[in-house]
């Protein structure tokens, strides 16, 4: 695989209008693309198996790519991209509303997040890992489930600004000339990230891979790519997001 590929989101048909599908339509193409919705309900399984089973994912997935089918139309070469983000989005959104993860749990990540911005700033630079532990207190699958659920709260954000558009009013506004500028920002975005961050990215979502099985392909510890997956949603983040404020 190529590592500077970039991740290429389109939002909607080229024509810029949807095209009203029939049901037989709709249950044919649904048919089609029902892979890529087990692909992405393979990828989040990991983080969310204790509140959501497979079969219910799948089902919330195949809605999210009934909502994006009409809101489409008829799928071309770039339905696919689209329709993993409005999937990912409707299976991410009912997490959310069961409150996969309690208040204490994301009371802790906040925690020892701020933990570690102050031993940072007291060191006057990155503190490894080492450091971290003895700082914070926490041992090695404590330290691992804080790096997993700080780079789950990252892909939410990220997932929220492409999912809700970059500029002010863009669920209104949603013609091909603004989907072609997200495009082209979010490749700028993608362009200050180092050649290992942007592989990260593409695998996750291109190729639909959990963190953990990302983890396998690079032959990383799963502590790293959580680390690099973090650092690199952060950066796309902050840059989208001061684009969109400005």
């Amino acid at each position: 695989m190529n590592a500077n590929c970039a991740i290429d989101h389109d939002y909607g048909s080229p024509q810029g209008a949807s095209v009203l599908l029939s049901a037989a339509e709709e249950q044919r193409w649904v048919r089609q693309y029902l892979p890529l919705v087990r692909r992405i309900v393979n990828q989040l399984s990991l983080q969310a198996n204790q509140v959501l089973d497979r079969e219910d994912m799948e089902q919330i997935g195949l809605m999210g790519l009934l909502e994006g089918l009409r809101r489409y139309g008829a799928p071309d070469e770039h339905f696919g991209r689209f329709a993993a983000l409005r999937i990912r989005g409707a299976i991410l959104d009912e997490l959310r509303r069961q409150d996969w993860r309690p208040r204490q749990v994301r009371q802790q990540v906040h925690k020892v997040r701020d933990a570690i911005r102050a031993l940072g700033r007291s060191l006057g630079r990155e503190p490894c890992d080492e450091e971290i532990l003895a700082h914070t207190g926490l041992d090695q699958q404590g330290y691992l489930d804080f790096l997993q659920a700080d780079a789950v709260e990252a892909v939410e954000s990220l997932d929220d600004l492409l999912q809700k558009g970059l500029e002010p009013g863009a669920e209104q506004s949603n013609g091909f000339e603004e989907r072609l500028l997200q495009q082209r920002l979010l490749t700028q975005a993608l362009s200050r990230l180092t050649e290992r961050e942007r592989l990260i990215l593409t695998l996750y979502y291109q190729q639909e891979l959990s963190l953990k099985e990302i983890a396998l392909v690079l032959d990383l510890s799963d502590a790293r790519v959580c680390q690099l997956s973090k650092q690199a949603l952060s950066k796309a983040c902050a840059f989208l997001t001061a684009h969109a404020e400005s």
